[in-house]
């Protein structure tokens, strides 16, 4: 016979079984979201914390927090051991401490230069302020404030360029792809060219973006200058490559049936590939994408460096040329910010391929 107590500590139990189980629905929620940005180790936690066994669970937060964290913790330490012992012409290799205080220093730089940047268009308002009081409306100018971009705005810079080449590149390949996937006549007309041109390196493509640009963009505007210009269609020309054979790739693969399908149903070609080909192919489409991102990325470092336009790779070509005693650090600070930058355009690529997809590989 169950007593008074025992009834309360069964709906103890209970509340305590609902509550996990809500636990449980919430992380299982959360985990996709987490596992896209690289943070799978946070489910780990979570699902301790909800009372999950922690002796299941350790193998899992072992190998997905700490094993990193030590290939980290081992890569800094042999950095930091090695770098004083290499001597170059700008001085030794800067090691983690030095790198992460020319961080500092450059984001201090980019402070100081906005409060610069603000201050100047104060002082504008105020003269014009005062001319327009003065009646001298005619005398009224309105200049940009032309200071030296910071590493900041170089980041920017090449992420706006990045895009632009990219999104152009993507909206080429991808007709293309699935012209190539449906029709063979096609495929067998256009597989020479990319063959041909697929392998071709983005300082090869330069020299003739660069005449090609200066002779038909003449009439330049501020929110599109040259060098965007020819630096984004030197990504276009090297980036669009992946996404178009694997759109191919993705639309060939189809299964025939489904084409056969919409034949019957007498759909347009417009809808068969609206409904049929693009929900099909789209994971080997995303996964086209993500490639071409990653090598336009560092197309661009490339192309920056060799046309001398703003972006990052700029900046470590003028950290190169000047030589200073903090230029190597600087240059490594860059390199960093490439590959963090490259990994988070990747993660996001990867995210709206989780999102848009049924399944998505790493």
């Amino acid at each position: 016979m169950t007593t008074a107590s025992g009834y309360v500590d069964l709906a103890k139990e209970d509340k305590k079984a609902q509550r996990r189980q809500r636990m449980h629905h919430w992380i299982n929620k959360v985990s996709g979201v987490l596992d896209v940005f690289g943070l799978g180790f946070l489910v780990v936690l979570l699902k301790i914390a909800a009372g999950d066994s922690p002796k299941t669970q350790l193998k899992a937060l072992w190998q997905q927090l700490v094993v990193p964290l030590i290939g980290i913790a081992v890569f800094l330490a042999a950095w930091s051991w090695a770098a004083p012992k290499v001597e170059t012409s700008l001085g030794a290799i800067p090691g983690p401490v030095q790198v992460w205080d020319q961080t500092k220093n450059l984001y201090a730089d980019h402070l100081a230069e906005r409060d610069k940047e603000a201050a100047f268009y104060e002082r504008q308002d105020a003269r014009n302020a005062k001319l327009a009081a003065e009646g001298k409306a005619d005398e009224i100018k309105h200049r940009s404030y032309t200071g030296k971009p910071t590493f900041v705005d170089q980041i920017l810079t090449s992420l706006k360029t990045v895009a632009l080449g990219f999104l152009v590149g993507s909206a080429i390949a991808i007709p293309l792809g699935i012209m190539c996937g449906l029709f063979p006549t096609v495929n067998g007309a256009l597989n020479p060219l990319i063959q041909i041109f697929k392998p071709v390196s983005p300082l090869a493509w330069l020299p003739i973006v660069t005449m090609v640009v200066s002779a038909l963009y003449v009439d330049t505007t501020d929110w599109m200058p040259k060098s965007l210009v020819i630096s984004a269609i030197t990504v276009t020309l090297c980036s669009l490559w992946p996404t178009l054979i694997n759109t191919a790739l993705g639309v060939a693969s189809i299964d025939k049936d489904l084409l056969n399908v919409g034949r019957v149903l007498r759909l347009p070609t417009s809808r068969t590939i609206t409904k049929l080909v693009l929900p099909s192919a789209l994971p080997l489409i995303f996964t086209g994408l993500r490639l071409s991102l990653g090598v336009g990325w560092m197309v661009l470092i490339a192309a920056e460096m060799l046309a001398q336009n703003p972006g990052l790779g700029k900046f470590v070509w003028d950290e190169f040329q000047n030589g200073s005693s903090q230029s190597l650090a600087k240059i490594m600070v860059a390199v960093l910010a490439i590959g963090i930058i490259g990994f988070l355009l990747d993660r996001l690529m990867y995210a709206l391929q989780s999102a848009f997809t049924y399944s998505a590989h790493r």
